[in-house]
């Protein structure tokens, strides 16, 4: 099994919290919600939450697992990530950047999708239409772009 990940979409106001991953990082340059590498026996919802913490500053609570998204870079039988995506409208404190990457809010309807991973063209409306899914992601070995994608909902 690949990498355990997680991804939290905070939404607040009709505005969404994405951050701009830093050069030299895994997804650089692109736009996607915080979230992160799962650590050894830690569970995706204390995932979430601890990586949230450390890139946004924020500790969110009332999460709602929405999604389960593995990606392959390259054909092969096992997913190099299995990220679970949750959703929040709560959180305490105040939003601070940090190495990981610039952090912004967008408006619902502005949502930059030409400067994020291409999948999130396909599961993040699902999400925003407060559905349920899965996803299995086929990039080419360089992730620059989708050979083929399977979904459901509910």
């Amino acid at each position: 099994m690949g990498i355990r990940a997680t991804l939290c979409e905070i939404i607040v106001d009709g505005k969404l919290l994405l951050q701009r991953k830093s050069s030299g990082r895994f997804g650089e340059g692109k736009w996607n919600g915080p979230g992160g590498k799962l650590k050894p026996g830690e569970t995706p919802r204390d995932g979430v939450i601890r990586e949230v913490q450390e890139e946004t500053g924020l500790t969110v609570s009332d999460l709602s697992e929405r999604g389960i998204v593995e990606f392959f870079f390259g054909e092969k039988p096992e997913p190099d990530w299995v990220v679970h995506i949750f959703l929040t409208n709560s959180y305490s404190g105040e939003v601070k950047a940090s190495e990981e990457g610039e952090l912004k809010w967008f408006s619902l309807d502005e949502i930059p999708y030409s400067e994020m991973w291409e999948d999130d063209t396909h599961w993040l409306p699902v999400l925003l239409e407060g559905k349920r899914f899965t996803g299995s992601f086929v990039y080419d070995e360089e992730g620059e772009r989708i050979l083929r994608y399977e979904m459901s909902e509910g």
